[in-house]
């Protein structure tokens, strides 16, 4: 099982990046994909997370608005892509699988992490 996140880097506050998670080793279609957030000394927070269907999606508050979740099942991908930057986004991304119906805003409901991609925003 395999999840590797892209597409982070530096962006200037107000910019835009989109992040990918591609994912491997497991079937795709039977999983919500999430993605997390850890800024320095914080704990790990939710960010978004996307149905197996892609017809359910949740936000955290502090991104709705600004972020858009999305998956391409015939690539295995999901998508965030992130607006309007804040230096409070800066922080290591996440993406995370899970089998579960629901609870997708809590770290323990979910079976795979990738590494990590970095987002720095500066102000």
């Amino acid at each position: 099982v395999q999840l590797v996140e892209s597409g982070g880097g530096l962006v200037q506050a107000g910019g835009s990046l989109t992040l990918s998670c591609a994912a491997s080793g497991f079937t795709f279609n039977d999983y919500a994909i999430g993605w997390f957030r850890q800024a320095p000394g914080k704990e790990r927070a939710f960010v978004a997370a996307i149905s197996w269907t892609g017809d359910s999606i949740l936000y955290a508050d502090s991104v709705k608005g600004r972020f858009t979740i999305s998956r391409d099942s015939a690539k295995n991908t999901v998508s965030l892509q992130m607006n309007s930057l804040k230096p409070e986004d800066t922080a290591v991304y996440y993406c995370a699988a899970t089998a579960r119906g629901g609870g997708w805003v809590r770290i323990a409901a979910y079976d795979y992490w990738g590494q990590g991609t970095q987002v720095t925003v500066s102000s």
